[in-house]
């Protein structure tokens, strides 16, 4: 036990001269594409809608991945995983505050879901559905989602954060216990949240595994952001004492696998619902194939499949977090054009049209929550720094 102990590496913590200048800009940015999209928004609502909708959900699935790995890392008693685990939970506690900035969609929130301005009086398909698809069931629905998911983020940092003052291993289980009531509960409302939010916007057509679809590609693009921010702090001095050369064959592994069941999950929704040709069903990609929607998801199949496939392949190159990274970074960008095409087809039908909204409600969210992870980033140790795997994930072996 003592020699375990010779191996648990001293606390450390993030100092802020290494942000510099760029938490300033990141505020600044934050402040002036809010108060942009704010005027951009008032001249035409119609297209703040969707843009704001596909800013905040692209976030989201990144918020929601990242809860998924605490998650995962609690239910199986991962000890490989704590180095990055407190990184994941500053990154999940963002959930409330992506909250808050997504209300304005409560204001134009008929123009995303059409169905809240008909009337189930008038239209048969929705008296059918008026059951699941009334108004005041939907925001209900949306509040629980979202105060389960900020909840949980919450609680399970809160009791990490304790742990790191008294070093009890209760607060381990009282996140096990917190994990596995997640596992259930918050797999049902990731898939209700999918359908209601993103499905919803086209209420008329359906895919049952939309919520693995969704679930999919928020724990590959949460696994590529926690690439990303690992590699940008090892380059700045940090957790080098926690983070070893194995671990990047973990990260590559679970870059491959997660990319391949992401691939998987797309083609078999594809498939079943080319084979059954049920118009319903097929709305949705025969509006995603045809203009030039085609071309951007010819880019996504091998964008988001082909390219990391054949890129991390071979065990070699992932030895490397610099390649590790470029992989992650472009595997992000290709999450972020499958949000794109899954919601904005809906305002442009008749084929791609892009707009300055939609890259000012990226920096504006983006940038705000960027900013507020900065700033609790210094606030504890950028490890659990008494968690009793800690031993264990410093001296990993792939």
């Amino acid at each position: 036990m003592s020699a375990e102990h010779k191996l648990l590496p001293d606390p450390e913590t993030f100092d802020y001269k290494h942000v510099g200048g760029r938490f300033v800009g990141l505020c600044v940015t934050a402040l002036v594409t809010l108060l942009l999209s704010l005027i951009l928004g008032l001249a035409n609502p119609h297209q703040f809608a969707f843009s704001w909708m596909f800013a905040g959900c692209f976030f989201f699935t990144i918020l929601i991945g990242s809860l998924f790995w605490i998650i995962v890392h609690h239910t199986v008693d991962a000890a490989w995983s704590v180095g990055i685990r407190r990184q994941l939970e500053n990154i999940s506690c963002l959930l409330p505050l992506l909250t808050l900035l997504l209300v304005p969609l409560l204001f134009v929130a008929s123009d995303l879901w059409t169905w809240m301005a008909l009337s189930s009086s008038t239209n048969h398909e929705l008296a059918e559905k008026s059951a699941f698809l009334n108004v005041n069931f939907f925001w209900v629905r949306t509040a629980f989602y979202f105060l389960l998911f900020g909840a949980g983020a919450l609680l399970l940092r809160r009791n990490s954060l304790a742990q790191d003052k008294d070093g009890e291993a209760i607060h381990t289980i009282r996140n096990r216990r917190v994990a596995f009531f997640l596992v259930p509960v918050g797999a049902i409302a990731l898939t209700f949240w999918s359908i209601d939010w993103i499905m919803g916007l086209n209420w008329k057509w359906n895919s049952t595994i939309w919520g693995i679809y969704i679930f999919a590609g928020s724990v590959l693009s949460a696994l590529c952001v926690i690439i990303l921010l690992s590699n940008a702090l090892r380059s700045a001095g940090y957790l080098k004492r926690v983070l070893t050369a194995e671990h990047n064959f973990a990260f590559g592994k679970l870059l491959l696998g997660f990319t391949l069941f992401w691939s998987w999950i797309a083609f078999v929704q594809y498939m079943l619902i080319w084979y059954a040709n049920i118009p319903e069903e097929s709305v949705y990609y025969v509006l995603r194939s045809s203009a030039s929607w085609n071309v951007l998801g010819i880019i996504l199949v091998v964008g988001h499949f082909l390219v990391p496939f054949v890129l991390l392949l071979f065990r070699g190159p992932k030895a490397s977090s610099g390649f590790l990274g470029l992989v992650a970074g472009w595997i992000l960008c290709m999450h972020l054009l499958d949000v794109y095409t899954m919601i904005l087809p809906v305002l442009h039908p008749e084929g791609f049209q892009p707009a300055v909204l939609d890259v000012v409600a990226l920096l504006a969210i983006g940038c705000t929550l960027s900013a507020f992870f900065l700033k609790r980033l210094g606030d504890s140790p950028l490890w659990p720094s008494r968690d009793p795997r800690l031993a264990e994930a410093a001296n990993y072996i792939d």
